[in-house]
């Protein structure tokens, strides 16, 4: 397994300086460079466009442990950020026009700081997503009115649902997964969330289960809305359908069930030049729950900080400094780039 983890990120080096392998050195790669990619559809050095999301991550503990996290979330992880570096973010908000703030986990209303953190984007009059995994609403006494405060600030939920029936579902997040989150959807409907005219959004999110790629995304939202409808009363506004990326355990997933390869060939033949123009690191800087500073969410999990010397921490954010920055690369972009496209706000083409 550790040869095949190391063949997935062997050009990470160069694709960090955004410059790509020469034909010798590539010879022997099982794929080609996501840098090449790039650079036969005029992408290279990828930049950003306008900075429209701060996506932060507020800790990695979780109630969950579900088998395709790329963070590796779970009960048993301690990082959470401080109120402090949260404070950090919220300096950093207060110099820009940034109009959206994209709050990630693990479960982030685990975080101690988490609601305080949310009334202060609010009071800077920005808008909040929280993606919420649905059962901390109903795992404890203590989140049960989570939907009511989500209200109160206009919160923007966005949740995983992997499938609108309960085996495939409990097959990817664990056991009774898709009957507390049927739960929580009825308490989020109750106080308006995805229901017509309330102005209170409620998205769910599409994976697939195994190597291959999400179907349409309007015709799965279609199939989704009228299964949940009809079998659990539920209602919700849009249907996000994203592509699994090779990175921690879905990696861990693919190498050992010996789909690796078929998979990564799906996404390296079906790199779609219009996806890659519209990938997320574009509009999005993505903020660990230690205040370091990624290309996105992917990048973070993999250790990629940015490429802004002078800005690799929130507490230095400087968004000149980041609007002219080149975008770290690496072979897991082919799967934001594949097909339809994919990005934490659904497909991208």
């Amino acid at each position: 397994m550790k040869s095949l983890h190391a063949q997935h990120h062997a050009l990470a080096d160069s694709n960090y300086q955004l410059d790509v392998l020469n034909p010798a050195q590539t010879a022997g790669a099982r794929f080609p460079a996501f840098g090449a990619k790039l650079r036969e559809t005029g992408l290279l050095p990828l930049r950003p466009t306008e900075m429209k999301v701060l996506q932060v991550n507020v800790g990695k503990m979780c109630n969950q442990v579900c088998k395709h996290c790329h963070v590796d979330a779970g009960p048993d992880r301690t990082e959470i950020m401080t109120r402090e570096t949260m404070q950090q973010c919220l300096d950093a908000l207060a110099q820009t026009d940034i109009q959206v703030v994209d709050l990630t986990g693990g479960a982030p209303e685990m975080n101690p700081d988490f609601r305080w953190f949310v009334e202060g984007i609010s009071a800077l009059g920005r808008q909040v997503i929280v993606r919420c995994n649905l059962t901390i609403i109903v795992a404890n006494k203590k989140y049960n009115d989570l939907p009511e405060f989500f209200a109160k600030h206009g919160v923007q939920v966005v949740s995983s649902l992997p499938h609108f029936a309960a085996g495939r579902t409990d097959a990817q997040r664990g056991e009774g997964v898709f009957d507390r989150s049927m739960r929580a959807l009825h308490m989020l409907n109750a106080v308006g969330y995805g229901v017509e005219g309330s102005g209170l959004n409620l998205d769910l999110v599409y994976n697939p289960s195994g190597a291959f790629l999400p179907g349409n995304q309007a015709s799965l939202e279609r199939e989704f809305k009228q299964r949940l409808t009809r079998d659990h009363g539920v209602s919700f506004n849009n249907l996000l359908a994203i592509t699994n990326l090779p990175v921690s355990r879905f990696l861990d997933y693919l190498i050992e069930s010996g789909n690796y390869d078929g998979y990564m060939d799906k996404l390296v033949q079906a790199y779609n030049p219009v996806a890659a123009a519209n990938v997320m690191c574009r509009s999005t800087i993505s903020v660990g729950w230690d205040g370091l500073l990624y290309d996105c969410d992917f990048n973070q999990m993999l250790d990629l900080p940015v490429a802004a010397s002078s800005t690799r921490h929130i507490r230095d954010f400087n968004l000149d400094a980041l609007q002219n920055r080149s975008i770290v690369i690496n072979q897991h972009c082919y799967g934001c780039t594949a097909g339809a496209g994919s990005s934490c706000g659904g497909a991208t083409a």
